[in-house]
């Protein structure tokens, strides 16, 4: 069931529509409907949506639409939120390459789960990870579903430089560095994929409302998947979710 629909005013060319007040699939998929009603179904005037964990932020240009007729636009969409029929969200799996020096506090989140490494890496690549948004640096994924057994905390001093691709772990999230940045995650593995491109025709290799799953290689595998990235030849899967009912 698809709840009242708050539209805030962010400026004078941007529109936010908040579904809800908590961080929840069901209020995922709201927004991912309402993104995906835009897309399919255009309003004249709209420049740019951004989906986040709760709510669907919509950029327009002023001078094509105004913001009463644009929220008019968006509740003709709005009605069609409860019986449509979505896509099956697609998933991505992420290559990692886990511990040693690529994972330098797989042993603490171990130590602080009471693990064996091993144990860490099989419940973190076990599952699906939602992508509830991309944001911090561009193309970084928010992911939901982390198996908190293996929760841990931040660093306590966050370090000045992470590289990108780093795989990390604070509290009950888990993420992937898709730039150079500094950072307080702990780092349990490193992924040759790159998440962001901005000069591709496509930067973002991920998006809001998909998934991604965690695959586990030996050095051997990872050089040969960072060599064939780098020759221009994708070494990912990306496949439909099979277990995702696409009704709202």
């Amino acid at each position: 069931m698809v709840g009242k629909i708050d539209y805030k005013s962010a400026g004078d060319h941007a529109l936010v529509a908040e579904f809800g007040n908590e961080i929840s699939k069901a209020i995922n998929d709201q927004v991912r409907g309402l993104s995906y009603l835009l897309e399919n179904e255009p309003v004249k005037g709209i420049v740019e949506t951004v989906p986040t964990y709760r709510s669907l932020m919509i950029h327009y240009n002023p001078l094509i639409i105004d913001q009463m007729s644009l929220i008019a636009e968006l509740k003709k969409r709005e009605e069609k939120l409860e019986n449509l029929e979505l896509p099956p969200p697609m998933v991505t799996e992420i290559p990692t390459l886990y511990g040693g020096e690529y994972g330098p506090d797989l042993e603490d989140v171990a130590n602080h789960a009471g693990m064996t490494e091993g144990e860490v890496i099989k419940i973190h690549s076990s599952g699906e990870y939602l992508i509830y948004m991309l944001g911090f640096t561009p193309g970084f994924p928010y992911l939901g579903g982390m198996d908190s057994r293996i929760a841990a905390p931040r660093l306590k001093n966050p370090r000045r430089r992470i590289d990108k691709g780093s795989v990390g772990i604070a509290d009950k999230q888990t993420g992937i560095y898709s730039l150079d940045s500094p950072g307080g995650w702990k780092l349990i593995g490193w992924t040759p994929v790159s998440l962001f491109e901005p000069g591709a025709e496509k930067p973002f290799l991920l998006k809001a409302g998909d998934y991604i799953k965690f695959r586990p290689i030996n050095q051997d595998e990872y050089e040969k998947i960072r060599q064939a990235i780098e020759a221009g030849r994708n070494k990912w899967k990306t496949y439909p979710k099979k277990t995702e009912k696409g009704s709202m």
